[in-house]
Protein backbone atom coordinates (compact mmCIF):
# COMPACT_ATOMS: atom_id res chain seq x y z
CA UNK A 1 0.00 0.00 0.00
CA UNK A 2 1.39 3.82 -0.71
CA UNK A 3 -0.45 6.76 0.91
CA UNK A 4 -1.60 9.73 -1.67
CA UNK A 5 -2.21 13.12 -1.55
CA UNK A 6 -5.19 14.79 -3.64
CA UNK A 7 -7.35 17.62 -3.55
CA UNK A 8 -10.84 17.42 -3.27
CA UNK A 9 -13.88 20.15 -2.70
CA UNK A 10 -14.15 21.23 0.37
CA UNK A 11 -18.15 19.84 0.29
CA UNK A 12 -17.42 16.24 -0.98
CA UNK A 13 -14.84 15.89 1.44
CA UNK A 14 -17.22 17.04 4.19
CA UNK A 15 -20.10 14.39 2.90
CA UNK A 16 -17.10 11.76 2.75
CA UNK A 17 -16.03 12.21 6.41
CA UNK A 18 -19.61 12.65 7.74
CA UNK A 19 -20.73 9.04 6.09
CA UNK A 20 -17.41 6.60 5.59
CA UNK A 21 -16.47 5.66 9.15
CA UNK A 22 -12.93 6.49 9.61
CA UNK A 23 -11.72 2.94 9.64
CA UNK A 24 -13.27 2.65 6.63
CA UNK A 25 -12.55 5.34 4.27
CA UNK A 26 -9.32 4.30 2.38
CA UNK A 27 -11.46 0.82 1.37
CA UNK A 28 -14.08 3.33 -0.40
CA UNK A 29 -11.73 5.52 -1.68
CA UNK A 30 -9.58 3.03 -2.96
CA UNK A 31 -13.31 0.90 -4.50
CA UNK A 32 -13.91 4.21 -6.14
CA UNK A 33 -10.94 4.74 -8.08
CA UNK A 34 -11.07 1.47 -9.00
CA UNK A 35 -14.62 2.02 -10.63
CA UNK A 36 -13.34 5.12 -12.47
CA UNK A 37 -10.63 3.65 -13.53
CA UNK A 38 -12.50 0.93 -14.90
CA UNK A 39 -15.09 2.93 -16.58
CA UNK A 40 -12.33 5.33 -18.27
CA UNK A 41 -11.13 2.34 -19.67
CA UNK A 42 -14.04 0.69 -21.35
CA UNK A 43 -14.91 4.10 -22.58
CA UNK A 44 -11.27 5.17 -24.30
CA UNK A 45 -11.36 0.91 -25.75
CA UNK A 46 -14.93 1.94 -26.84
CA UNK A 47 -13.55 5.03 -28.52
CA UNK A 48 -10.42 3.78 -29.96
CA UNK A 49 -11.90 0.69 -31.51
CA UNK A 50 -15.01 2.32 -32.28
CA UNK A 51 -16.03 1.76 -36.56
CA UNK A 52 -12.78 -0.63 -36.66
CA UNK A 53 -14.21 -2.90 -38.98
CA UNK A 54 -15.38 0.06 -41.46
CA UNK A 55 -11.93 -0.07 -43.26
CA UNK A 56 -12.43 -4.09 -43.93
CA UNK A 57 -13.99 -4.30 -46.95
CA UNK A 58 -13.57 -8.13 -47.10
CA UNK A 59 -15.68 -8.74 -44.34
CA UNK A 60 -18.64 -7.43 -46.27
CA UNK A 61 -21.81 -6.31 -43.72
CA UNK A 62 -22.60 -7.28 -40.68
CA UNK A 63 -25.44 -9.64 -41.47
CA UNK A 64 -23.22 -11.30 -43.99
CA UNK A 65 -20.30 -11.41 -41.63
CA UNK A 66 -21.94 -13.10 -38.76
CA UNK A 67 -23.82 -16.18 -41.74
CA UNK A 68 -20.82 -16.82 -42.77
CA UNK A 69 -19.50 -16.94 -39.09
CA UNK A 70 -22.89 -19.08 -38.23
CA UNK A 71 -21.74 -21.63 -41.64
CA UNK A 72 -18.14 -22.30 -40.19
CA UNK A 73 -19.19 -22.77 -36.04
CA UNK A 74 -21.50 -25.74 -35.52
CA UNK A 75 -24.26 -24.95 -32.91
CA UNK A 76 -23.03 -25.72 -29.52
Amino acid sequence: MKQANFLIPDDVLSDFRREVPRGEQSKVVSQALQQALKKRRLQRALTESFGAWGARKDLGSTKSFVRELRKERPPS
